[in-house]
């Protein structure tokens, strides 16, 4: 939003605290909380199955390995339990795709990225109410044109900057490059990949309860 004084409106009769208060106003950010009120389209709402991958731009921390990839379990055994969108494994086609990323705490931490660290070549995971099994053959498709990103070459350590945060962000699936599309809904906070609550899930949960609620609500005559 651009803001601009009336060229014929004296900028000196406009008193000093009325000008802080209007540039407050303009350059206040939207909250979290207030993003996340914005209700889902109807299409998410239809959404039966995912597929939850680490974000192709995160390394795995050195005095964390595998801190992505348990992310991702803890998401998946949370969405097992749930029970509304079904987990499936990579390369098969999804309604949706979830992209999570583990926090450093800080502004910056080393990390790994390439090579065996960033593949996983099956899946067994045990909640209170299932039990998941798969396995991984081949390489799986790239969630973003591979032309836009460097190719990869091993395994190579980085320092990575980035929000010190968890990160839970929400793409539509059954699309060639999901993850070069804007995403539906975004969820960051500290530990909120972290069971046994896994908030992530559980706001995404609620915003989908919104949603549903909304368009129940609509169709009423």
């Amino acid at each position: 939003m651009n803001f601009r004084l009336s060229p014929f409106l004296p900028v000196a009769r406009l008193p000093l605290a009325g000008l802080l208060i209007v540039a407050g106003v303009l350059s206040a950010p939207l909250s979290a909380k207030d993003k996340n009120k914005a209700l889902l389209p109807e299409d998410i709402l239809r959404a039966r199955t995912v597929r939850v991958v680490v974000d192709p731009d995160a390394g795995e921390p050195l005095d964390q390995p595998g801190a992505n990839s348990t992310a991702r379990d803890n998401v998946e055994k949370a969405l097992l339990e749930w029970g509304r969108l079904q987990p499936m494994m990579d390369g098969n086609e999804t309604d949706l795709v979830i992209v999570v990323r583990t926090g450093s705490g800080r502004l910056g931490r080393p990390t790994v990225k390439g090579g065996p660290v960033d593949q996983r070549p099956g899946v067994g995971q045990e909640t209170d109410s299932s039990i998941r099994v798969g396995g991984q053959w081949g390489q799986a498709p790239p969630v973003s044109n591979p032309n836009t990103r460097p190719q990869d070459r091993g395994p190579r350590v980085s320092n990575e900057v980035g929000s010190p945060d968890d990160s839970f962000a929400v793409y539509r699936g059954k699309e060639q490059y999901p993850l070069d599309s804007p995403a539906v809904w975004r969820y960051v906070a500290k530990d909120c990949l972290q069971p046994p609550t896994v908030k992530a899930v559980e706001e995404f949960r609620k915003a989908l309860a919104e949603a549903d609620k909304a368009a129940q609500q609509s169709k009423k005559p």
